[in-house]
C-alpha cells in the first residue's frame, strides 16, 4: 500500500469511527441518568449536561475535518484527560473502551496528516 492510499485509509477510518464513537457515547450519556430524573423527555433533558463531553468531541471531529494536525493532536489530548476525569485507569475494560480509541484515532489522524505532508513535498 503506497503513502497516499495508506493516508486516506487511515484519515477516513479515523473520522467515521470517531463519529460512531462519538454518536454512541453521547446518547448513552445523555439517557445513562434519565431515569434517576424521573425519566422521559424531562429526565433526559436534566441529564443532558452529562452528554457535554461528547458534543466537545463533534467539535473536535469537525475540527479534524477542516485542520486534520491540530484537530488529530486535540483529540489525543482528550482521550489522555479522558483518563483522569473518566477514571479509566481503575478498569482496564473502561480505558479499552472509552479512553484508548481516542489516543489512538487522533493519531491515525496525525499520522495521515504527515503522510500527505510527506507526499506533496517530493
Amino acid at each position: 500500500m503506497n503513502k497516499n492510499k495508506l493516508a486516506k485509509y487511515l484519515r477516513s477510518t479515523a473520522r467515521t469511527v470517531l463519529l460512531f464513537v462519538s454518536v454512541f457515547w453521547f446518547i448513552f450519556a445523555l439517557s445513562s441518568g434519565a431515569e434517576e430524573y424521573g425519566g422521559g423527555l424531562k429526565g433526559v433533558l436534566m441529564n443532558s449536561p452529562n452528554a457535554l463531553p461528547w458534543l466537545l468531541l463533534f467539535l473536535l471531529i469537525y475540527i479534524a475535518h477542516k485542520r486534520e494536525l491540530i484537530g488529530g493532536s486535540l483529540i489525543v489530548l482528550i482521550g489522555f484527560l479522558t483518563i483522569f476525569f473518566f477514571k479509566t485507569y481503575q478498569h482496564l475494560i473502561v480505558f479499552i473502551l472509552i479512553s484508548l480509541p481516542l489516543i489512538l484515532l487522533g493519531g491515525s489522524l496525525i499520522i495521515s496528516y504527515y503522510l500527505d505532508k510527506n507526499i506533496k513535498n517530493k
